[in-house]
């Protein structure tokens, strides 16, 4: 399993839900946190937490849906000098759910794909040749197991271009100790996914932070924060290294 103590990772959506227990989680391994939203203060409450666990940590806000604050934020990280070793990509949105989906407007797919697909993979692209040139890093994307679901085309479709590109991308790194792999959390009771999902965020640790413990070379899996419920850690990364990558 590798050991990320001292390493830094960068998480997306930290300041609530998924993103809070996945930050909590890092932490706890003793790795240091860019903790990210939309608005500074609401990483108040996960900064002061991470911080007690005697990790470094500092909070970083971007507008995901605006590219160019995105690239602003890469650049304010670079300024300080940080190195990131780790990125969990976990912010996302979903727009709206369409009931009378052939009547969904254009503007579901644009917003979907800044926050869902580009946003990620403009992160993914600004890491990955530092990652590759160190020698070392681990980046999970958040995906969605949605399915035969038109009323969420654009969240959906975001996801999947997400999956695509990720995979796709994986598979120039396979073989390296630089890893990229998704997770899927599952439907959630989070601001995404509503009061209505079965799973409480919590249930998505150890599954949506394995992809950053995996130390096998091996890119390009999809890990289900559902196989993985119930486990240690130390479980679910014998168990995702099981796992066989699609290349």
């Amino acid at each position: 399993m590798t050991n990320v103590k001292g390493k830094w990772a960068l998480i997306t959506g930290a300041s609530r839900g998924i993103g809070y227990h996945a930050a909590i989680c890092m932490a706890s391994q003793g790795a240091n946190l860019v903790l990210h939203s939309r608005d500074a203060k609401h990483c108040d409450k996960v900064l002061e937490e991470v911080k007690a666990m005697g990790v470094e940590a500092y909070v970083i806000s971007a507008e995901l849906s605006d590219l160019s604050d995105v690239e602003r934020m890469l650049k304010d990280i670079d300024d300080k000098g940080t190195q990131i070793d780790i990125v969990l990509n976990n912010a996302g949105v979903q727009v709206a759910y369409r009931d009378e989906y052939l009547k969904t407007p254009m503007s579901d797919y644009d917003m979907s794909f800044r926050i869902n697909t580009m946003a990620p993979m403009m992160i993914c692209y600004h890491y990955l040749p530092k990652m590759a040139e160190r020698g070392f890093g681990r980046i999970v994307n958040t995906s969605s197991g949605i399915n035969l679901d038109p009323q969420q085309a654009g969240y959906s479709a975001s996801k999947a271009a997400l999956d695509k590109v990720t995979r796709d991308l994986g598979s120039k790194y396979q073989g390296t100790d630089v890893v990229i792999n998704l997770a899927d959390p599952g439907w959630c009771r989070t601001d995404l996914g509503g009061v209505n999902a079965p799973n409480a965020p919590e249930s998505a640790i150890p599954g949506v932070v394995v992809g950053a413990f995996v130390d096998d070379k091996r890119s390009g899996r999809w890990f289900a924060a559902s196989d993985f419920h119930g486990m240690t850690l130390e479980e679910a990364v014998a168990k995702a290294e099981t796992m066989e990558s699609p290349y």
